[in-house]
């Protein structure tokens, strides 16, 4: 095997979750360039990746220009894969894969798409493994191409020591000890239906600051601003005193380095959850509940990591597919008691001693 692309589109949380492919195909084929093709925005989670020879980045804002599809999909038929793995597996990238004429090619099994792959696999819909599902069926792609007995990796983030020195003196500048409980806060999804309501999430981050006494940094956007202020706003002026959202990353990188500082991960589960896991430390998320929770819930065996849903706290809502309810997301979250949230979210902070009171 000479030459091996992984396509996989959308979001960093995926992105991540799949650079475990990479640790696999590096063991089976030493020798092989291992290609990514990912968005420009998820590039961040893959820098410095040992495992990873070239990525190839697809710029969404620039996909309707004349000619930059055409010109993009050019650069990789001149490439010549021998293999092309197709992770995000829908039509656009089932054409690509089309077009790239690899001698072998594998993606999950679409009515729609298979005819564009050598082979193809169905996804499982559940699984007792301790990774979740997002890994297993990733996994089940190498088993199609014949890998055998296959121990899934961590997905990892390798942030560099010029990075994590310059995140620690940002905190000393911001007089916050690294020695200090500092938890990074997830305070949005990637959208409103995959975010907790700000009233809710007010009164989490309350009982989290009674019972730690942390210090609470926040993952958002620059235009998530007012929506950051809002929820502070509504913490109790004694939580307000432990938030600081002018310590934040300018950058993924920055963020990524920030949170490695930190003593764990809170919030709206998503990228920075899963970013949070990449880089070892502890994650509490809370799920949309029109998210399968079995997909994303990974490495809570053994209680470092903790999450809810609201199937957890009401099942008799759930007769299909999460999915199916994606358009009820707003009245669906409503029936997601945040004194449910606090309880799960205190035995994930006893498990870790991060507690310094008792309710």
């Amino acid at each position: 095997m000479k030459k091996i692309l992984v396509i996989q589109h959308k979001m960093i949380g995926d992105v991540l979750t799949s650079t475990v492919l990479f640790e696999l195909l590096r063991k089976q084929y030493p020798t092989a360039a291992l290609h990514y093709l990912i968005n420009t925005n998820t590039q961040a989670v893959v820098v410095n990746n040992p495992f990873i020879d070239k990525l190839h980045l697809f710029d969404p804002k620039k996909a309707k220009q004349k000619g930059y599809y055409r010109g993009f999909t050019q650069e990789l038929i001149a490439e010549n894969f021998d293999l092309v793995i197709d992770v995000y597996a829908k039509l656009r990238s089932a054409r690509l894969t089309r077009k790239l004429r690899a001698a072998n090619s594998v993606s999950y099994r679409k009515w729609y798409t298979k005819g564009a792959y050598k082979q193809t696999v169905k996804p499982l819909s559940h699984t007792l493994k301790d990774e979740g599902l997002a890994l297993v069926n990733r996994v089940l792609l190498l088993e199609a191409l014949g890998f055998n007995d296959l121990s899934i990796p961590r997905p990892n983030i390798y942030i560099g020591e010029t990075e994590k020195n310059l995140a620690l003196a940002q905190l000393r500048q911001a007089e916050l000890s690294p020695e200090a409980k500092v938890f990074m806060i997830a305070a949005f999804g990637s959208s409103p239906d995959k975010t907790y309501p700000l009233p809710y999430m007010a009164k989490v981050l309350d009982e989290l600051v009674a019972r730690t006494q942390a210090s609470l940094l926040f993952n958002y956007l620059p235009e998530q601003r007012p929506q950051l202020d809002e929820l502070i706003s509504l913490c109790k002026p004694s939580t307000q005193s432990h938030l600081r959202p002018d310590i934040y990353g300018k950058s993924l990188r920055e963020f990524l380095a920030l949170a490695s500082c930190c003593s764990a991960v809170l919030g709206n589960e998503g990228g920075a959850v899963n970013m949070g896991k990449a880089l070892e430390l502890p994650t509490f998320s809370i799920f949309s509940p029109w998210i399968l929770k079995s997909a994303w819930n990974s490495y809570e065996a053994s209680g470092d990591n903790r999450s809810v849903h609201l199937a957890d706290l009401h099942p008799d809502l759930y007769r299909q597919h999460p999915k199916k309810y994606k358009k009820q997301a707003a009245s669906y979250y409503a029936k997601l008691d945040p004194e449910f949230v606090i309880e799960s979210m205190m035995t994930f902070l006893d498990h870790h001693d991060f507690s310094v009171s008792k309710p």
